[in-house]
């Protein structure tokens, strides 16, 4: 598989397990320009990696923005949701 062969979704995002074992996932994410802000609040830990495109972030009530390159740590049960992305952003996301 070749992570950067994909199609955009028209609406929200797109989620494909690349891995997953005993205590890691990771997936890779594709997101439209359409997405409706959804709380999560997840178990385990997640790093996740902007590969290209941009998003802007609620992490916990504070604002992150996340260009192509940046990474970000977000600990478990930490409250976020996506608040926007450009069309075609293509994340790596790590679970553990």
């Amino acid at each position: 598989m070749n992570i950067f062969d994909y199609k955009v979704p028209d609406i929200e995002e797109e989620f494909t397990t690349l891995f997953e074992g005993k205590s890691i996932k990771i997936v890779r994410i594709v997101s439209s320009d359409n997405v409706e802000p959804k709380e999560y609040c997840q178990d385990d830990d997640e790093f996740v990696v902007v590969l290209k495109g941009a998003a802007k972030l609620d992490m916990d009530g504070e604002i992150v923005t996340l260009q192509s390159g940046d990474t970000l740590y977000i600990p478990k049960e930490t409250k976020h949701k996506v608040l926007e992305t450009q069309k075609g952003t293509l994340w790596l996301a790590v679970h553990f």
